[in-house]
């Protein structure tokens, strides 16, 4: 336990002497001189000579040599792969298209393909890489390890990702919604940094959302939770994919958005309608302020039951700025407690749409490769 304490107290500070360890730790110094030996003996930190408060001293960082990391982030039509060092030193990233509503051996056979392309790339042996992550844009049942719901993504019904993956790259592999990998990436390097209690929303062709509580990400009791998506504002509404009416999606995803621009501007992309709404196209511009509208109204029921601190939105309609977050705010104060309402603050995510789910991605790989350190160090 004290070579943990070790160990965390120099991930959390950076490079520190054993001096200032023993100050973090509370150990002796002689403690951690001892207990210094011993995780370098292991490889698990790096020892460097140093000058502090000009006498020599042994400057003690965690050793970068501990192997490579990967995540596997699936779109509707495409997997991006990334191989890092650490959740922040990305070596090398690749989008690969895929066809609508692909098949999961096809899917899981390109990932692994583009993994074993981008570690032999970086001139790494497969046997480096420590964990993989596969992001889905669909509820995860952590129970079973399959998709949650059969009318999302029904090419993957029945499939264990994970034991897949793992087959295929032979590393440990954890299996997570892209929206919960966005709110990691958005907690650790982007727009809920330092927030206990927030929300990353992503809108693009549907809507997800990852909740941080406490400081951690929640998953639910199955695993399915921040599925506002499917949350239901009009139960006469539209049907929806996962067989209920009136799901958020039916009102803000990239369909209907299309769909009721289709009779006056004509076959459009989501991007096409986007980039219209920024140059003042009206019609462009009121069917968006109206998706915000409603995501507010679903909002505001998170605002009221959670009262967060920030919620983050994130996702392709997040280019629009303030033309999607005025609705959105005005419906969370029509609709939710007004005490909540003026406590939360609702921004744009920081990170890239593309980039916040692959970013989670590489966080949550950071968490099994230290997992797995720690076990073996506590073994040890």
């Amino acid at each position: 336990m004290n070579r943990l304490r070790v160990l965390d107290a120099v991930r959390e500070h950076g490079a520190m002497t054993q001096v200032e360890i023993a100050t973090a730790t509370g150990l002796s110094a002689a403690t951690v001189s001892n207990l210094v030996k011993e995780l370098d003996g292991a490889g698990a930190v790096l020892l460097r000579p140093s000058i502090r408060n000009g006498r020599r001293a042994t400057q003690v960082s965690v050793a970068t040599a501990r192997g490579l990391l990967a995540t596997a982030v699936f779109g509707d039509r495409d997997v991006r792969v990334a191989v890092a060092a650490a959740s922040d030193e990305v070596v090398a990233q690749k989008r690969m298209p895929l066809p609508a509503d692909h098949h999961a051996d096809e899917g899981t056979d390109r990932a692994a393909r583009l993994v074993h392309e981008l570690v032999e790339g970086a001139g790494q042996e497969m046997s480096g890489l420590r964990a993989l992550v596969v992001g889905l844009p669909a509820p995860i049942d952590t129970v079973s390890g399959h998709v949650g719901s059969d009318g999302i993504l029904p090419g993957w019904r029945g499939t264990d990702v994970a034991a897949a993956m793992s087959d295929a790259v032979r590393v440990p592999v954890a299996l997570d919604n892209t929206a919960n990998l966005a709110a990691l990436g958005e907690f650790k390097h982007g727009a809920l940094q330092g927030v206990s209690t927030g929300m990353f929303v992503k809108v693009s062709y549907g809507a997800g959302a990852g909740l941080i509580i406490g400081g951690e990400l929640f998953r639910g009791s199955a695993g399915t939770a921040g599925e506002i998506g499917h949350v239901t504002i009009d139960e006469n509404g539209p049907v929806c994919r996962c067989g209920n009416r009136g799901c958020l999606d039916t009102f803000v995803g990239a369909s209907p958005v299309l769909a009721a621009l289709r009779p006056t501007h004509g076959g459009l992309t989501l991007r096409d309608v986007i980039t219209r709404a920024l140059d003042g196209d009206p019609g462009c511009r009121r069917v968006l302020q109206d998706s915000g509208r409603h995501l507010g109204v679903a909002l505001a029921g998170v605002v009221t039951m959670l009262n967060p601190e920030v919620i983050a939105i994130g996702g392709q309609v997040a280019r629009l700025g303030d033309l999607l977050l005025g609705p959105v705010r005005e419906s969370v104060e029509r609709c939710a407690i007004p005490s909540a309402a003026a406590s939360v603050e609702i921004r744009v995510g920081e990170l890239p749409p593309d980039e916040a789910d692959v970013r989670g991605g590489l966080v949550l790989a950071e968490q099994l490769r230290d997992e797995a350190d720690r076990a073996a160090l506590s073994t040890g």
